[in-house]
């Protein structure tokens, strides 16, 4: 009896076992759910890349011609404020009047186009482009006679400058946004995030630091060592007396150009890329 059972067991035992082991590695599966995420990745990214890639250029190209000539007036009016060539209120004036009366002169001028080009290219090379734009302004608008090289500390203090308004604008606004989204009621982070803000207000608030800088270099050019200069004394007495004048410009440049223009690229980018999708 004793054998019996025995045997039963152990041939009973192993019947079910088999199946079980089986069913239970499922291996060629396992094998499948690891390759077809990257085929699909695959696809997604080199489906209708060419038509992706215009719709990038595009959609910069829409966001760089809205505000290219409203940034070119005023980057003339403050390097003509600077170099005493024209008061901002007057220069202001002679660039809008320009742009209703004759468009096409404002419009396919070489200032323009230097905009167009900085905000048109990737925000990766914003700092080189607008350090050169900015070289190619105060050649343009600054103090009578032929135009003179821009010595090196103008061209270091332009960097400083857009180094900070870069910071502003790219690494601020993700450390502070949750901050300010903490300190909005319910009914505020429905209709605008605390990023937003903070996307907004922080290159603004950067003015503040980065004009005087701006305008150091301006004057470095405009009554450089060389010709017997100024005195520092003179020169911070100059870049009090526009400050707040020149701050409040800039900010009125970097507010369209971060928040209009990044918002235009934005949309315009996001309804093609559904499409092409």
């Amino acid at each position: 009896m004793k054998g019996d059972n025995i045997s039963n067991l152990t041939e009973t035992v192993p019947v079910p076992g088999l199946p079980l082991d089986t069913k239970s590695v499922p291996a060629p599966p396992k094998q499948q759910a690891v390759e077809m995420p990257s085929k699909l990745s695959r696809q997604w990214n080199t489906k209708n890349l060419g038509f992706r890639l215009g719709g990038d250029a595009a959609s910069a190209a829409c966001a760089a011609s809205m505000i290219a000539p409203f940034i070119s007036i005023i980057d003339r009016s403050i390097m003509e404020n600077a170099s005493g060539r024209s008061t901002l209120a007057q220069s202001l004036k002679t660039s809008v009047r320009t742009f209703f009366t004759r468009p096409h002169t404002t419009l396919f001028s070489r200032p323009v186009a230097l905009i167009f080009v900085l905000y048109g290219g990737t925000y990766l090379t914003a700092n080189t482009l607008d350090t050169a734009s900015s070289t190619v302004y105060v050649k343009l608008f600054g103090p009578g006679g032929p135009p003179r090289p821009v010595p090196l500390p103008t061209y270091a203090l332009f960097t400083l400058r857009d180094c900070l308004t870069i910071f502003a604008s790219f690494n601020v606004p993700p450390l502070f946004g949750p901050i300010v989204s903490e300190r909005l009621s319910v009914e505020m982070r429905r209709g605008v995030s605390g990023e937003t803000i903070a996307q907004f207000a922080a290159p603004a608030a950067v003015q503040l630091f980065s004009t005087p800088i701006h305008l150091l270099g301006l004057d470095i050019y405009n009554r450089p060592a060389s010709a017997g200069g100024a005195s520092w004394a003179h020169r911070w007495a100059l870049i009090r007396k526009n400050w707040l004048i020149s701050c409040a410009a800039r900010i009125c440049r970097i507010v369209p150009a971060f928040g209009l223009g990044g918002t235009v690229n934005m949309k315009v980018r996001r309804n093609l890329m559904e499409r092409l999708s």
